[in-house]
Formats: C-alpha cells, sequence, structure tokens
C-alpha cells in the first residue's frame, strides 16, 4: 500500500513539474510558431497554434536585412569574455573566503550582493561618460568589462558556496607535501570543484547572452550583439511581430541548445552545493 502511494505521488509529481515547465517554455514556442507565420496570421486576432500557413519568407527577410553572423559572433565573444574574465577574478576571492575567512568575509559578501540590487540606470551617467572619454563604446572589451563586473556577484557567490564544500583538510595536505598556493588553486582545488566551476559559467553566460540594458546603450554596430539584432527590428513604423519573432528565435537558438546539451551538468553543478 505504501508502494502504491509512492508511485502515485510520484506520478502526481511528474505532472505537475511537465505542466509547469509546459508552461514555462509556452512563451517561447508561441514566438517560434510566430516565426514562421505570415505578418496576418501573427496579428490575427483568432490566432492558430499549428493549423496555419507555414513559410520561412521572415527567415529569408531578417537574413537579408542583417548580419546575423557578426552579432552571433560578437555575442559569443562577449559572453564567454566576461565569464573567463569573472572566473579568473572570482576564483581566488572565492578561494581565500572559503578557506581563509575573517571577520569581515560575510560582510563583504552581502555587500557584492547589495550591488546586484541596485537597478542599472542608477549608473549609468557615470559608465557611459567613462566608456566615453576611454574610447569604449561601442566595443567588444568595453562590454566584457562591465558584464563582468555585473555578473561579478553572482560568480563569487557561486563559487563560494561550492568550494566551502570541499573539505579543507584536503588543501592542507596539499600544503603538506609542499604544493604551492598556485598549484593548489589549479591542480587540487579547481578539479574538485569543476562540476560548481561548469554550472557557474553555463549560468552566467546565459546572464551575459540575454543581458539588454548594457548592450543596447553601449553599443551601436561594431560590437552590437544579438540583443541589438533583435531590437533593430523594432521601427516606427510598427512592430512587424513575425520577423520580430524569427529574429528573436535565431538570438536564442544557440541558448536553447547549450542549455540542452548542458543540462545534466548545470543541474549536477548547482545541486553540488549552491541550493545548500
Amino acid at each position: 500500500m505504501a508502494r502504491q502511494v509512492t508511485l502515485n505521488r510520484r506520478l502526481v509529481n511528474t505532472a505537475v513539474a511537465w505542466g509547469i515547465g509546459l508552461l514555462i517554455f509556452f512563451p517561447i514556442l508561441w514566438t517560434i510558431l510566430t516565426s514562421f507565420k505570415t505578418e496576418a496570421e501573427a496579428i490575427s486576432l483568432q490566432p492558430s497554434l499549428f493549423g496555419f500557413d507555414w513559410t520561412l519568407e521572415n527567415y529569408q527577410e531578417v537574413n537579408s536585412r542583417s548580419n546575423y553572423p557578426r552579432y552571433f559572433m560578437n555575442s559569443v565573444i562577449i559572453a564567454f569574455g566576461s565569464v573567463i574574465l569573472g572566473l579568473i577574478i572570482a576564483v581566488p576571492a572565492a578561494w581565500a573566503m572559503a578557506f581563509v575567512p575573517s571577520k569581515k568575509t560575510r560582510g563583504i559578501l552581502m555587500w557584492m550582493l547589495s550591488t546586484k540590487m541596485l537597478p542599472p540606470v542608477g549608473v549609468l551617467i557615470p559608465i557611459y561618460l567613462l566608456f566615453r572619454d576611454w574610447g569604449l563604446l561601442d566595443s567588444r572589451v568595453g562590454l566584457v568589462l562591465v558584464l563582468t563586473m555585473v555578473n561579478l556577484p553572482i560568480i563569487v557567490w557561486m563559487l563560494f558556496t561550492y568550494f566551502r564544500e570541499i573539505p579543507g583538510e584536503i588543501l592542507e595536505a596539499a600544503r603538506m607535501d609542499g604544493a604551492s598556493l598556485k598549484s593548489e588553486l589549479i591542480h587540487v582545488l579547481t578539479p574538485m570543484a569543476l562540476p560548481g566551476i561548469a554550472s557557474t559559467m553555463l549560468l552566467n553566460v546565459i546572464l551575459a547572452w540575454n543581458e539588454a540594458f548594457w548592450t543596447l546603450v553601449l553599443t551601436t554596430t561594431n560590437a552590437a550583439p544579438l540583443t541589438q539584432f533583435i531590437a533593430s527590428f523594432s521601427s516606427p513604423e510598427g512592430l512587424f511581430y513575425a520577423k520580430l519573432s524569427a529574429a528573436s528565435t535565431m538570438a536564442i537558438a544557440p541558448v536553447l541548445i547549450l542549455g540542452w546539451f548542458s543540462q545534466k551538468q548545470l543541474v549536477r553543478g548547482l545541486t553540488f552545493g549552491a541550493v545548500k
């Protein structure tokens, strides 16, 4: 009897999980389907989910009007560049806070987290003026720097929680064997925390990929990523929903594919320490 109750509960939990997942995914599905509709069908008062005339016209026009590979490469360089730079800074910082804590460690962590509560528009003017004076406007280097600063608190917090799960005795044993601080970080700590580092990297790549505020404000053409690519299809004449959906689908497709193939590593890394 107990086994039957457990089975029923598992079935209910599975159904609820699938329902929530489909509910969350539905806007993305609707965007993908709209990208294959004509503009008339996209704005119809009685839209159809699948029963419409499928067309690739929107994708053809989007590709003819914009240089998608250039936007895509800018997004790849900006997203991965900012995360790699963030990891270079955050790994030593998280190591120090996890294994050599001080009385101020907790306060520093809370202060770093509090910076995420500041609206980006609150620091828009000083950052814009600094970027203008330093010649960083519409540059990949400028966006890498600003996105590194934006996501650095999250990277440090996640790595800190992962590192705390590693027994300090292992690092002490490495020191007794003559390992230097550099060897300890590279050859002992990093391999043990690799699932956590990988999930941190994946999550922050997605955050950097989806960042719209700074990419729209600090870029125009040369360093414009896919968020700028989507915004270019919003014109004063009106919103062309089918073409906008096609551009959005092309922008989110790489992240969806990356998330699909790396979901096991992402879940494993998140359950390694961040949610405990």
